[in-house]
């Protein structure tokens, strides 16, 4: 242990972020990593909590005062072990989690909180230098479980049921493997190298890895979000399910909200994850130009959240005249307001890279409509303030009279969220129940209404967190373990609303 009193002397500080002028003209990440003695600094303000919240806020179960102490004690190598030991990337979550730990932290009710996040990050960094060894199983089942999705919920379970010794496949209809993490994060939030390193440790581990296969039918359109890689292979859910002793679904959320005003059909009106696909693609070396390119144009993102700004920073890579995000909703506070108390996720406004890079943001401004040049093309959208307003024990926004106003737009990017899964296709072809809110429905221990078949991360959940998508994996996996075996010895936090399966 080291000094007790460090967060009374030592302040936050995070990591710096490389110039603007400079990452704009490259796609890299944007942070700097941390000097090993700033790292030290920042974990020892720690406070090891009797009652350490944070565990809580995460979920995960991280056990963030063990490697905090053990990052003060200099023993990266056994802070990482214990990282391990609750999260299977944290170099995922290091760069793409919100942080709700943080938001729990004790230390923040009355300072701000420890900067869990970053150190979490360069644990993870420092076992990733060494390399990721494989963790391959003391004996096989000879049972076989089929995964179908590789965004973080598929690769979580996958990884957990490779490492319980059960022949693991999964099966991924775009053109390699990483689901968002590949196709809907831009580079200069996480590096593809990072994905890439911890895929080769899978395979390794012996998980297989079959790409472009389109369980239940392919989809989308080429170079879109919910697309299938040209020519993929199509392959009935039936006879997937016939051919695995358990079959594992964790294929997202991917149905987007759409914005239903006049002028809907006009050219140049994308959902935002079509965008960052295309992008990420050339990135990848899968097409020589993007689908769709904000160079030259002015751009209006339409939704405040981070597919947002992951679409503004891409935009303004890209070499956009202008970039303008709308929010329906208010800006929020600076700091947490009186009825947003501790421990409770602070609702604040947050300031992403992307922000400070360039573009615009407004707050309150619905869109009424998109308006046409003429030939068919968007020109411009029609907005309107709204405000808050209390109606049957609810709050509503409604328009401000006479304020009708334009902002002109050569491409519009909606990014106002997802309504879960796709219904078509592998959903119909399993005959999957449904929830009320359109999501793939699941019992506590994540099987659907067909037996055998179960289903973990946004596709059950909703849209939601990279760090709850890795939790649901992991029980997801020990849920099909004991199905298997009838038996588990694979952890797993307990998700709420649902029953322990470790």
């Amino acid at each position: 242990m080291g000094d007790p009193k460090a967060f009374l002397r030592i302040g936050r500080t995070p990591p710096s972020r490389r110039p603007v002028a400079e990452r704009l003209g490259d796609w890299r990440e944007v942070y700097e990593p941390l000097a090993p003695a700033a790292l030290s600094e920042q974990a020892s303000r720690c406070m090891a909590c009797g009652i350490p919240f944070c565990h809580e806020g995460c979920p995960l179960g991280n056990l963030i005062p063990e490697w905090n102490d053990l990052v003060v004690a200099g023993r990266l190598d056994d802070a990482a072990e214990r990282l391990a030991a609750t999260n299977n990337f944290p170099e995922f979550t290091g760069r793409l989690c919100p942080a709700p730990c943080e938001g729990s932290c004790v230390l923040g009710i009355a300072s701000e909180p420890v900067l869990i996040k970053q150190v979490e990050l360069e644990i993870a960094e420092h076992a990733a230098s060494a390399g990721l060894e494989p963790r391959r199983p003391p004996r096989l089942s000879g049972r076989s479980v089929a995964v179908v999705g590789s965004g973080p919920a598929g690769l979580a379970a996958a990884q957990q049921l490779t490492r319980a010794g059960h022949r693991v496949v999964v099966f991924e209809r775009a053109e390699r493997p990483g689901g968002l993490l590949r196709y809907g994060i831009p580079g200069f939030k996480m590096e593809k190298a990072v994905l890439d390193r911890r895929l080769a440790q899978m395979e390794a581990e012996g998980t297989e890895f079959r790409t472009g296969v389109a369980v239940g039918g392919s989809s989308g359109e080429p170079g879109t979000a919910a697309a299938s890689a040209p020519g993929a292979e199509v392959v009935d859910a039936g006879e997937l399910r016939a051919g695995f002793d358990a079959l594992v679904l964790a294929v997202g959320a991917t149905a987007p909200r759409d914005l239903d005003v006049p002028g809907r059909e006009l050219s140049s009106v994308h959902f935002a994850m079509d965008y960052l696909k295309g992008a990420n693609l050339v990135l990848e070396g899968g097409l020589d130009r993007a689908p769709v390119d904000a160079a030259g144009r002015d751009v209006v993102i339409v939704g405040g959240g981070d597919t947002g700004a992951d679409c503004l920073g891409t935009a303004l890579r890209q070499g956009a005249a202008s970039v303008v995000q709308l929010e329906i909703m208010p800006a929020p506070p600076l700091e947490r307001a009186a009825d947003n108390p501790w421990p409770t996720w602070p609702v604040v406004l947050r300031t992403s890279s992307a922000h400070e890079e360039g573009g615009t943001r407004l707050f309150s401004l619905s869109t009424t409509a998109f308006l046409g040049d003429g030939e068919g093309r968007v020109r411009a959208l029609a907005l309107s303030e709204v405000r808050r307003e209390s109606a049957g024990g609810r709050t509503v926004l409604v328009p401000v009279e006479d304020s009708a106003c334009e902002v002109p737009a050569g491409l519009v990017l909606l990014a106002l969220g997802f309504g879960g899964p796709e219904r078509g296709g592998l959903v119909a072809g399993l005959g999957l129940r449904l929830d009320r809110r359109g999501n793939i429905e699941v019992g506590p221990r994540f099987e659907t209404s067909e037996p055998g078949v179960f289903c973990c991360g946004d596709a059950a959940r909703g849209q939601s967190l990279v760090v709850w998508a890795i939790a649901e994996g992991r029980a997801a996996a020990a849920a099909v373990d004991r199905h298997l075996r009838g038996t588990t010895g694979l952890g797993a936090p307990v998700v709420p609303g649902q029953l322990a399966l470790s």
